[in-house]
């Protein structure tokens, strides 16, 4: 693949990407309003809870779309696996923006909220998955950590867009708008701009000769590899738990948090999310690189051990005087760790799973690390906030996610052979 296909590729990847995640996450920015709309309860909270819950329902559908939508890319192309997941993006999405809210047509409205929520889940299963390994397999020898960076990069635009329309909307419609039709919006958005990504993503070229030259696998063998591989696929979710614990945290979690808790104004705290993505959109790259240089374990090590010994304190000090200063320098810290942790990670996992199925095996990871921790971080917050009283609470998820960060990068110097074995395995089950 020539310089110029692979640079159009590397945008077609991460332009989708950028718009599926948007899609996907834009639910947990817009909860407080969701909440209203769909789940209009007397006490606030469990309308916050139960909408937080259906946000992270949609993770649960990750480990299934990984496997179904993970195999189909493997056995029949990268292009048409991400054609397939921007497919079902779209459908869940439009779904959720266009369904009338709870005064309309009773509870049939969030029970179509949560199908559509499914959709999106099952979607976002396979695309971090298929996008990572595509930009994997079209990187040039020795710049694979930056190639790979630019999937995590995209989803920082997602961030940003969020935000800056968030943003727009907090600060030219009253709350009643908000309420009653504003959060639509950056759905519609995401809707409007699916045909041109659709065209976009249908020039890809095929990746090669990692994908194309191997013999293509039925369902039974994808399922088969998966089984042999289960030793890597774990350590994988393991190493995956504090990526996306710390994504949603710094991300979605953000606005609730710092209106919610911190009572500070949401264009404050919509302003800290804009510049969380910022910073991550400049790091993820740089690290990116720097992980090809250094080497990956170095920057896992580091990096990991850093969110573990400061998640916690941070916090603290934030919760003990609130302010937008303090929010953003909290945010920025943990953003920087989490882009530092994320971008060698990612190149990481496709490095390490067999050929055959990596598209399958590396989404399986994610996903299952995002449906056990990163997926429900906004739920597991608020609760342990209602619950214990302390604000600080969610510094002791992100400590325990980076916990077990550090024990799985602990476990690659322990079992130096693991992939060796595994793909010695691979081998004798064909």
């Amino acid at each position: 693949m020539g310089r110029a296909a692979r640079l159009k590729s590397v945008i077609a990847v991460a332009s989708g990407n950028s718009l599926e995640m948007y899609d996907f996450m834009i639910f947990g920015y817009y909860a407080k309003w969701i909440a209203r709309a769909f789940f209009p309860l007397h006490n606030e909270v469990s309308s916050l809870l139960l909408t937080l819950a259906t946000f992270g329902s949609g993770f649960l559908m990750r480990p299934l779309g990984a496997v179904i939508l993970g195999g189909y890319t493997d056995r029949h192309g990268r292009r048409a696996g991400l054609l397939l997941t921007l497919s079902l993006m779209a459908v869940g999405t439009a779904t959720i923006a266009l369904t009338p809210s709870y005064s309309t047509i009773g509870l049939v409205a969030p029970i179509i909220v949560v199908i559509g929520r499914l959709l999106q889940g099952l979607s976002a299963g396979a695309e971090l998955g298929s996008a990572s390994v595509y930009l994997s397999e079209i990187a040039p020898e020795g710049l694979k950590g930056l190639y790979v960076s630019f999937q995590s990069g995209s989803q920082q635009v997602s961030v940003m867009a969020a935000a800056l329309m968030g943003i727009i909307l907090v600060k030219y419609l009253p709350e009643e708008s908000l309420d009653r039709w504003g959060w639509r919006l950056p759905l519609l958005v995401g809707c409007a701009l699916i045909p041109f990504l659709f065209w976009i993503r249908r020039s890809m070229l095929e990746t090669s000769p990692d994908f194309t030259h191997h013999r293509r696998l039925s369902a039974r063998e994808v399922i088969r590899s998966l089984a042999l591989n289960w030793r890597i696929i774990l350590i994988a979710t393991f190493f995956t738990a504090l990526t996306t614990t710390a994504f949603y945290f710094i991300t979605v979690y953000t606005l609730t948090f710092g209106v919610t808790e911190l009572h500070l104004a949401s264009k404050d705290a919509l302003t800290v999310t804009l510049f969380v993505g910022l910073l991550n959109l400049i790091v993820l790259p740089a690290m990116g690189r720097f992980s090809d240089r250094v080497g990956r374990r170095a920057l896992l090590w580091s990096a990991s051990l850093a969110f573990l010994a400061t998640a916690y304190p941070a916090i603290h000090w934030l919760v003990s005087a609130p302010s937008f200063t303090r929010l953003l320098t909290v945010e920025l810290w943990c953003a920087f760790l989490y882009a530092s942790y994320n971008a060698a990670m990612v190149v990481y996992l496709t490095e390490i799973m067999p050929p055959e199925v990596r598209a399958t095996s590396f989404s399986l990871a994610y996903s299952m690390a995002t449906a056990l921790f990163g997926g429900f971080t906004p739920f597991v917050c608020t609760y342990v906030i209602k619950e214990t009283g302390n604000k600080a609470a969610p510094g002791v998820w992100l400590s325990f996610a980076a916990l077990v960060a550090v024990c799985a990068v602990a476990l690659t110097y322990v079992r130096r052979s693991l992939v060796s074995r595994s793909s010695y395995q691979w081998e004798r089950a064909l």
